[in-house]
């Protein structure tokens, strides 16, 4: 087995690549969000209403989501048929290119319409370059990685994710204490000019690791797939379904924890940015931790408890997050913020590991690239909006919100109840097309022999 997945050397090598390259590229999307709830409003559709405003910036913000599933299946096809690490550094340029211009963009006071529109157009980029980024940073730690350690080299990669949002909250915060003239003239462009810095270290990084083995054993044995997304529908249909609900929870709380609570706290309830961005600060650095140990949990107890636990504690604080949020007490809003992270760490965590044994290593990059990409369309690109949206319409009250996370939970709880066990399967053999297990079956087994 070692022989076949790397050395000790080689894992952490490769695992840390995935981590400082993911990242990078996060910090380029989570900016985008941050910048939607505190900013884009203001400067690029000034003409709405401040909710309208606030919905209108959510609606580019979801736009990224809409091009990710496309990304995944370009991004796929080419990593399922000449290697994961190619498409890691055009991922990355693609990215950062975007980000870079987004602080270049003028607003609609300079050049009327042209200005969202042009926003839009970049936000599309970022996510067609993160669309095809996910697959191959968790397939390079996954595939790499020992059998009984997946879990936790898996999660190296999904790091990323809270790693890039604390840097983009931390500049944006910092530059957020400019005089608000100042702020809004020139201070919040900084955050997305610096991205041009982190272009150059991500790719070095990331071309300095070797190719997986596991593909590479693949490639010696058979003919790449023609088509290899259309070679996951074909035979994993039930898997991308499953993954797809297993992310509406874990999707769909998150951007409500991290972004839409931004714009709720700042316009409903008058809360200081700081104390929102502080929080998320707070809780990111948690997340951090929590991600890599109930990834290393995963690798003992199974993928599907753990990532159960995370979608029960989600449903669980529901209601109680808005509770904590409405006292308007820093210390509470700051614990309904790590509560609610933790929990989504619970299912992040395993995720990268969970979906990469759900496929086979033929077409392994686009089918996980499906399940993960399609779900953010419904989930968490939209779930700003969506919660946006209901609180328009409630008054201002927050309980609809609570019953639409509440219906997240619920379609993740099912899907993951429904997959099969996948920690004890070998990644060098494809997993049966069936890929589910009986609603009774909760404890794994080993794979059988093939």
């Amino acid at each position: 087995m070692a022989g076949t997945q790397g050395t000790q050397d080689s894992i952490l090598k490769v695992a840390v690549a995935s981590f400082i390259g993911t990242a990078i590229e996060w910090y380029d999307f989570f900016l985008y969000g941050t910048a939607a709830a505190l900013v884009f409003n203001r400067l690029f559709f000034p003409s709405f209403d401040p909710l309208t405003g606030t919905m209108a910036a959510f609606g580019t913000f979801a736009v990224g989501f809409i091009a990710r599933p496309l990304g995944g299946v370009v991004f796929g096809h080419y990593g399922d048929r000449i290697g994961r690490k190619a498409m890691l550094s055009a991922t990355l340029m693609l990215m950062g290119l975007a980000t870079f211009a987004v602080g270049l963009l003028p607003t609609y006071e300079t050049i009327g319409p042209w200005a969202p529109a042009l926003l839009v157009l970049l936000r599309l980029i970022q996510g067609f370059g993160l669309g095809g980024e996910w697959g191959g940073a968790v397939l390079m730690a996954v595939e790499h990685a020992p059998a009984n350690r997946r879990g936790f080299y898996g999660s190296w990669p999904q790091m990323g994710a809270p790693a890039g949002l604390l840097v983009a909250t931390a500049v944006f915060s910092y530059f957020s204490r400019l005089p608000e003239a100042e702020f809004l003239a020139w201070g919040w462009r900084i955050p997305f000019l610096m991205s041009a810095l982190l272009i150059g270290m991500g790719v070095f990084i990331r071309l300095r690791v070797a190719e997986s083995p596991v593909f590479e054993q693949r490639q010696q044995e058979k003919q790449p797939p023609g088509l290899p997304v259309m070679e996951a529908l074909r035979t994993y249909p039930k898997q991308i379904l499953l993954a797809m609900g297993a992310r509406f929870a874990e999707n769909g709380f998150f951007y409500i924890i991290t972004t839409f609570v931004l714009s709720y706290g700042t316009e409903r309830l008058g809360l200081p940015r700081s104390t929102l961005l502080n929080g998320v600060l707070v809780a990111t650095a948690v997340h951090l931790v929590a991600i890599p140990a109930f990834g290393a949990a995963s690798d003992i107890f199974g993928r599907r408890p753990v990532y159960l636990a995370g979608a029960v504690g989600c449903a669980l604080m529901a209601f109680p997050f808005f509770w904590l949020i409405d006292t308007k007490a820093t210390g509470l809003i700051w614990l309904a913020i790590v509560l609610g992270i933790i929990a989504h760490a619970a299912m992040y965590g395993p995720q990268a590991s969970f979906f990469s044994e759900l496929f086979g290593t033929r077409v392994r990059y686009s089918g996980a690239s499906l399940g993960y990409q399609l779900a953010s369309v419904f989930a968490g690109g939209l779930s700003p909006v969506i919660a946006t949206a209901l609180l328009a319409q409630s008054g201002g009250q927050a309980w609809p919100v609570s019953l639409y996370m509440l219906a997240l939970a619920a379609v993740t709880l099912v899907s993951v109840y429904l997959s099969a066990e996948t920690f004890r399967e070998r990644l060098t053999e494809a997993p049966g097309p069936e890929g589910v297990s009986a609603p009774s079956s909760h404890s794994p087994s080993p794979a059988p022999p093939r």
